[in-house]
């Protein structure tokens, strides 16, 4: 007997109800998600009241930078399971460490070189003298994460600077945002785990989910995978590793159980990403959110969390909704977010020579 998508039982339970927005469709109807091609707008992270995005690509080859604002501040959270992590700012998100609300979150290519773009956030935030409050002065929390992409274009001379991140500061508002082959995943790739050349185009995707009763979260991700994307209500491969002749995709699940899949150079690739919500958390809570948004990650992306990833999740809490919030539907949904803004960001990717994207493998 056909096994009941979990899609349908979690919405019942969950009493998905529509975000209202100009030009956003309800994000209870997941039609998108099934059907093949370009999946239709949605709600994205920016449906968290106070929480804005901007993005920059670079011109000169495919690479960028993507920032997350949080007007006021939230609280934050943070949680790494790949084994070749880039990031920045993180132990002080640790639940027992001071500092609670962070200002903002950077997610860019260029590996580590990425993490300046950093740089331009604070320099950005500074002069609103917006951050943590200190007898000198406020100081911004700016937390980061990077992808490698150096490969991708012919210019590993070229990524994501302190000026990347200032300007997208400065373009952060809410709204639409730009998804696919822009800002932190200009040059995401995806479906490597066979060796490059049979590799795809990823890219960055954001969604967002609301409850009856108004909680809100949402994710943006930059998906740049060992792995091979799968829409996980149907265990179909969306973008991922080819086959030979490069024009189908391989079954995942077959390569994984051969045992075939390449031992590959550590830290060039990786999955990052962020959560927000307007529920009302403590860092422990927060913390436990970002562990259950994984989930999302290891639905959709076979394999996960490898080695050679360094798949990392912030999540941030504005608390405006004014109301203690059920943790354990906040983590579902935030796994819920996070696996459509994965679909997303490789189903509205373009392609690159060498790297086609989903919608050229029919």
């Amino acid at each position: 007997m056909p096994r009941q998508p979990l899609l349908c039982v979690a919405a019942s339970l969950l009493a998905v109800a529509p975000i209202v927005g100009a030009g956003l469709a309800a994000p209870g109807d997941r039609s998108w998600a099934q059907t093949p091609g370009i999946p239709a707008p949605t709600a994205n992270i920016t449906a968290v009241p106070g929480i804005t995005v901007g993005q920059v690509t670079l011109t000169e080859r495919p690479t960028g930078c993507t920032v997350i604002l949080a007007d006021g501040g939230a609280v934050g959270a943070v949680d790494v399971r790949g084994g070749a992590p880039g990031t920045a700012e993180t132990d002080l998100l640790a639940p027992d460490n001071t500092v609670e609300r962070v200002n903002a979150i950077v997610l860019s290519g260029g590996s580590a070189f990425g993490l300046d773009a950093r740089s331009g956030v604070m320099k950005f935030l500074d002069e609103k003298k917006v951050g943590y409050r200190t007898s000198g002065g406020a100081v911004p929390i700016v937390p980061a994460a990077i992808l490698y992409d150096l490969t991708v274009g012919g210019r590993p001379d070229v990524r994501p600077g302190a000026p990347c991140g200032y300007e997208a500061a400065q373009k952060a508002t809410a709204g639409a945002i730009e998804e696919g082959s822009v800002g932190a995943g200009a040059g995401a790739t995806v479906g490597k785990s066979m060796g490059g050349n049979r590799a795809m185009k990823g890219g960055i995707g954001s969604a967002a989910l609301t409850t009856g009763d108004g909680l809100i979260v949402g994710a943006i991700v930059a998906v740049n995978a060992v792995g091979t994307v799968i829409d996980p209500r149907t265990g179909t491969p969306v973008a991922g590793v080819r086959t030979t002749d490069g024009r189908r995709l391989e079954d995942p699940f077959a390569l994984v159980r051969r045992g075939v899949m390449q031992q590959l150079p550590g830290r060039e690739n990786t999955t990052i990403g962020v959560v927000a919500t307007n529920a009302r958390l403590t860092k422990a809570q927060a913390l436990k959110i970002a562990e259950m948004a994984h989930d999302g990650m290891a639905r959709t992306i076979v394999p996960s969390h490898t080695p050679s990833d360094g798949d990392t999740l912030f999540v941030l809490a504005t608390g405006s909704l004014a109301r203690d919030a059920n943790v354990g539907s906040v983590g579902a949904l935030a796994a819920e977010a996070v696996s459509d803004a994965i679909l997303r960001a490789v189903r509205l990717a373009r392609g690159l020579p060498g790297y086609p994207a989903a919608a050229d493998i029919r």
